[in-house]
């Protein structure tokens, strides 16, 4: 069964660049264009991992996983890859105290972004 993936991401080029990328490797994608949106769609179904944007329109990725974490029960709650532009060292903290399994930093290669996702999967 393949594992399922949510991309919550607001720039649509980047999304369909990362689903696009994803569903070759053999992921199964859903999308979100903002954080309220990945958060409904994140208690709706089960998902493996999250990649999830850090500045998101309505709510950001760090405001998602809070709200994760205060509304789903531990065994429902994904994964989660914070992507975002801003890649100094402080933000990376900030990210990963928020409850962030991961950090990227935007611009990345797809073959940096599969390679993460298979670390992050692997159980």
């Amino acid at each position: 069964m393949p594992k399922k993936i949510l991309i919550a991401e607001d720039e649509p080029v980047l999304r369909m660049l990362i689903a696009d990328t994803l569903e070759d490797e053999g992921y199964e994608i859903d999308e979100a264009s903002d954080g309220v949106e990945a958060l409904d769609k994140m208690k709706a179904d089960a998902f493996d991992l999250i990649i999830l944007d850090y500045m998101m329109p309505r709510m950001t990725g760090a405001e998602v996983i809070e709200a994760a974490k205060a509304e789903l029960a531990e065994e429902q709650r994904p994964k989660i890859l914070m992507l975002s532009a801003k890649s100094q060292q402080a933000e990376q903290e900030k990210v990963l105290n928020a409850g962030a399994d991961g950090f990227m930093s935007k611009p990345f290669s797809p073959l940096e972004l599969i390679g993460r996702i298979g670390e992050m999967l692997r159980e």
